[in-house]
């Protein structure tokens, strides 16, 4: 089977008529399309040349940003003012595949997949040389706004969880949207961008490696995000390095990455996304074999659908905590979209280096010819 043709055509035949793609189809509490998920599954789009896919997401995220254009004000207007948002003025954090809100209470106060969105937008103008509409333009513009009003409250993490905390991984995803929109719109967003890097790296001083949040030493696994993709820092960033290798010594014990150490989400198992998140990143420094090794793990775990699944449940920091979760939701999500995704990123990059690589072989091999 051929995982790099069959995510493709998952994530192609999961997005809805409407541009959304469904976080995973046949996990009930998943389908619906997240700004997260979404963005770098739009990523992903881009990166094996299916644009119009991701131009259709873009659009559906304006769409849906756009009707909410009242709260969106307000909310700048109430945090202008220091004021507690009004319920009713929270950005959700997922969508239905028509763009209404869920009904179902949730963790919506998230910030960090419109930062997420913005760093995909940039990222699709840029690899499909296409022009943004004036609804994304404006849409982006909505969201630039209430990210710049509101990116030092404390919200949710990427897991939905400790609403009470700033985390890195959250203002690493508004400074890379921000710095995304200042590339291809020409509006300077420096002195957020400014105090968003000082936040992050005040909220580690003193410590040998980025951590989960100000009060916590322990890693997170989205910490590789400061690196790849919002480049707060660079991969080979000494405090980066620190990271990326703490994250390895504790947070792989199998062949997988879990998310942190107190993780007790189905047990808290191994994560394909974020396993191809740490190939990435070694992908991104120029550590092939690294990353080589990640993906034959994650490769190793497709079913016999070719389906990537969330989490596979070995290892896990909980095990009495697996039952539960699986009584309560059903089995493990599988396929999720963007397990897909990051496959296809890191399977792409992987194909990228090797051609490099054989490229250099032959060009060495050449040169005594060439002299000739």
């Amino acid at each position: 089977m051929n995982l790099y043709d069959r995510s493709i055509e998952i994530i192609l035949g999961n997005q809805t008529s409407h541009g959304a793609y469904l976080a995973s189809p046949s996990f009930p509490t998943y389908r619906y399309s997240w700004f997260r998920d979404g963005s770098f599954i739009a990523y992903a789009m881009d990166v094996v040349g299916e644009h119009d896919s991701a131009a259709r997401f873009h659009d559906w995220v304006a769409a849906t940003v756009g009707k909410r254009e009242d709260s969106i004000r307000r909310a700048v207007i109430d945090a202008s003012n220091g004021a507690p948002l009004a319920p009713a003025d929270v950005l959700h954090t997922r969508y239905t595949a028509e763009g209404n809100e869920a009904e179902e209470n949730w963790p919506n106060f998230q910030l960090d997949g419109f930062g997420t969105w913005l760093w995909a937008l940039g990222e699709h103008i840029r690899t499909s040389g296409r022009q943004q509409t004036e609804e994304v333009r404006s849409a982006a513009t909505l969201v630039v706004d209430y990210l710049t009003a509101l990116w030092d409250r404390p919200c949710y993490d990427c897991w939905e969880e400790f609403p009470e905390d700033v985390h890195p991984h959250t203002l690493a995803a508004i400074f890379g949207g921000l710095s995304s929109h200042q590339a291809t719109s020409g509006v300077d967003h420096q002195a957020t961008l400014a105090l968003i890097a000082e936040r992050i790296h005040s909220d580690a001083s003193g410590k040998k490696h980025f951590v989960k949040f100000r009060s916590s030493d322990d890693v997170d696994a989205s910490l590789l995000g400061l690196s790849v993709p919002y480049r707060v820092v660079s991969p080979d960033d000494p405090m980066m390095l620190s990271t990326a290798a703490r994250i390895d010594d504790t947070l792989r014990v199998g062949g997988g990455v879990r998310r942190y150490l107190a993780d007790t989400y189905y047990g808290g198992g191994e994560w394909i996304l974020l396993t191809c998140w740490l190939a990435w990143y070694h992908f991104e420094r120029g550590a092939h074999e690294e990353g080589r090794s990640l993906l034959q793990w994650v490769e190793a775990q497709v079913t016999e659908d070719g389906y990537l699944p969330e989490q596979i449940p070995r290892n896990l920091n909980d095990p009495s905590s697996y039952e539960p979760w699986r009584e309560r939701w059903g089995e493990i999500a599988t396929p999720l979209l963007w397990s897909h995704a990051m496959y296809l990123v890191c399977e792409t990059l992987n194909r990228q280096a090797i051609e490099a690589m054989n490229g250099s072989s032959l060009a060495r091999h050449e040169t005594p010819e060439e002299e000739l």
